[in-house]
C-alpha cells in the first residue's frame, strides 16, 4: 500500500520535472536563497542602513521568485530566466559580493539553465526525442 503510494507520488514527480525547466529553477532559488542568508540582519541594522540593506532582500527574493515562476509556468522560462540572471550578476554589487559569490554563480547557472530549457519535441515517427 504504502511503496504504491511512493512509487505513484514518485511517477508524479518525474513527469512534473520533465515538463518544466526544475534543475534551473531549483539553482535559481538556491541562488536566491544564498544572497538573501548573507543579507539577514537585525531589522534595526536594516533599516538605519537604507537602500543597501533592502537590496539584498530584494535582489535574493526577486532570484528566489524568477526560480519558482518558471516551475508554475513553463512559458514563461525565457523571461524569468533572463530577470533571474540579471538578479543574480546584480547581487555581486548589492549584497556581500553576491553571497560570497555561491549565490551569484548559483544564480546565473540556474538563470542560464532555465532560460535555456526547452519541453521534449515529438519526432516524426512519434516518439518524444
Amino acid at each position: 500500500m504504502l511503496t504504491a503510494r511512493l512509487a505513484a507520488g514518485w511517477r508524479w514527480f518525474r513527469a512534473f520535472r520533465r515538463t518544466r525547466p526544475f534543475w534551473g529553477g531549483l539553482w535559481l532559488v538556491l541562488g536566491g536563497w544564498t544572497v538573501l542568508k548573507f543579507s539577514l540582519g537585525a531589522i534595526q541594522l536594516v533599516t538605519a542602513t537604507g537602500f543597501n540593506a533592502v537590496a539584498g532582500y530584494l535582489v535574493g527574493g526577486g532570484m528566489m521568485l524568477c526560480g519558482l515562476i518558471p516551475l508554475a509556468a513553463p512559458g514563461q522560462r525565457i523571461t524569468f530566466g533572463l530577470i533571474g540572471t540579471v538578479l543574480a550578476v546584480v547581487s555581486l554589487v548589492v549584497s556581500n559580493l553576491g553571497g560570497f559569490l555561491v549565490g551569484m554563480l548559483l544564480g546565473i547557472l540556474g538563470g542560464a539553465m532555465t532560460a535555456g530549457w526547452g519541453p521534449k519535441r515529438k519526432s516524426a515517427l512519434g516518439e518524444s526525442t
